[in-house]
Formats: structure tokens, sequence, C-alpha cells
């Protein structure tokens, strides 16, 4: 069974930078998507950005491109959310997730991380 592990998140001023990593124990040939998704309390979990194994992205939401990037080290079964111009809507826990094939939807993904904890505050 994959397991993921996130690291990276903590406390961060608005506007700063913050970057993610998702670290997988495997990365066996049916799994070809990895994403990030997050949840803000009180709201519904929201799809940040997939990659597939070939190192194609998506970003999952109009208003994280150009401020987040998703990007992978296959040779380390590491995939990374590099968060930049933090707003304290990016309030969220992190969650990474790995699956059959890149999509926004969450049921898509058998493997979930714990997630890490982003706080975004002025």
């Amino acid at each position: 069974e994959v397991q993921l592990v996130e690291s990276g998140g903590g406390p961060v001023q608005v506007g700063g930078s913050l970057r993610l990593s998702c670290a997988a124990s495997e990365y066996p040939s049916n799994i070809n998507g990895m994403a990030w998704f997050r949840q803000a309390p009180g709201k519904e979990r929201e799809g940040v950005a997939g990659i597939n194994r070939g190192g194609k992205s998506t970003y999952f939401t109009d208003s994280m491109k150009g401020r987040f990037a998703i990007s992978q080290d296959s040779a380390q079964n590491t995939v990374y959310l590099r968060m930049d111009s933090l707003k304290p809507d990016d309030t969220a826990m992190y969650y990474c997730a790995a699956g059959y094939f890149c999509s926004r939807s969450g049921p898509n993904y058998s493997y979930w991380g714990p997630g890490t904890q982003v706080t975004v505050s002025s």
C-alpha cells in the first residue's frame, strides 16, 4: 500500500512562500496521478493541482494559477507544491493524494497523506 507523508507546512505571513513536499513510500506502475488538495475549516475539500507520471501538470483552480506550482522528483518519489504570494484564504490543511490518473475529483485517489497545515496571517 502506498503511504504518503506531507511536510513543509506552517505559519507564514501574507505574501510569503512555502514549499510543501509529499514523499511516497513507493510509486507503483498503476499510480499515474499525484495531486494536492486542501480543506479549510468549514469548507469543502478542493483540488489544488495534479501531476501525472510523465510530468504534465494541471491546476484545478484558476485562482492558484501563477501562484502555485506543482512539480515532482520521480527518482525520490516526491511531489512538491510551491506556493507564492500567499493569502489568508490559502489557510487550510493541505493533503497529498495518489491515484490511477490525474483528476480534480477526490474520490479518484486511493491514497491520501495525513496532511500538513498552512496558516497565512497578516
